[in-house]
């Protein structure tokens, strides 16, 4: 009888010890090249999520909109701009940033162009110049975003800022000229978590909101 429950017990233990290193998550450390900063117009989907007053909270929204130190921000832009829906401007602010990292990763500044001003225009062309330069080309996939909040807020009689917090999954593969792998892997995707800062004048009629400043989350 000792003996079985010895070996129950042993049994149990490597079956823990299995779990626990199949259930950790692992990426390949490789760098998300990206710039300083950029601008990008942010244009709330058809199928928004309906208006959320200012007496919403993240518990009211079901999951997480915003962190609680921002609540105090998401207030007076909701009292400055009655309008203004977090629901659908995070939504709109994952497809912008899906849209402005792919284009950057494919070099197609056409497609960024209308959507960013001359000076951001400028830096994300001198990256991809720079780039091309070197040969290398990215290959980068961006799996899925995990979770969008907004992180802090500021608002003034002139105009908004909204900042959001991503985590991302994104698969990031570096090639040379000849197509081969020189960093990264597709099949592992790595953790990013990335502040991304819109604005808007609160005097427009125009919607959309510009990304004016990216970080990456330390």
């Amino acid at each position: 009888m000792t003996a079985i429950v010895i070996l129950a017990l042993v049994a149990l233990f490597i079956g823990l010890r299995l779990y626990a290193v199949l259930g950790e998550r692992t990426g390949h450390e490789a760098p998300i090249m990206k710039p300083a900063e950029a601008d990008k117009r942010v244009e709330a989907p058809a199928t928004a999520a309906p208006v959320k007053g200012a007496g919403a909270t993240p518990a009211d929204m079901g999951d997480l909109a915003y962190l609680p130190t921002a609540g105090p921000g998401v207030r007076a832009l909701l009292a400055a701009d009655p309008t203004f829906d977090v629901a659908r401007f995070l939504e709109g602010a994952k497809a912008a940033y899906r849209l402005i990292l792919e284009s950057y990763w494919k070099g197609d500044l056409a497609s960024m162009r209308p959507h960013v001003d001359d000076h951001v225009y400028d830096t994300f062309a001198s990256a991809v110049k720079d780039r091309d330069s070197s040969g290398l080309k990215l290959d980068n996939r961006l799996v899925a975003v995990e979770q969008a909040v907004i992180a802090g807020t500021e608002v003034d009689k002139v105009e908004a800022l909204v900042t959001v917090r991503f985590e991302a999954d994104i698969a990031a593969v570096t090639r040379n000229a000849e197509g081969e792998v020189v960093a990264g892997s597709l099949s592992d995707a790595v953790q990013t978590r990335d502040l991304w800062t819109f604005r808007r004048s609160l005097a427009s009629n125009d919607p959309n909101w510009l990304l004016v400043e990216t970080d990456e989350e330390e």
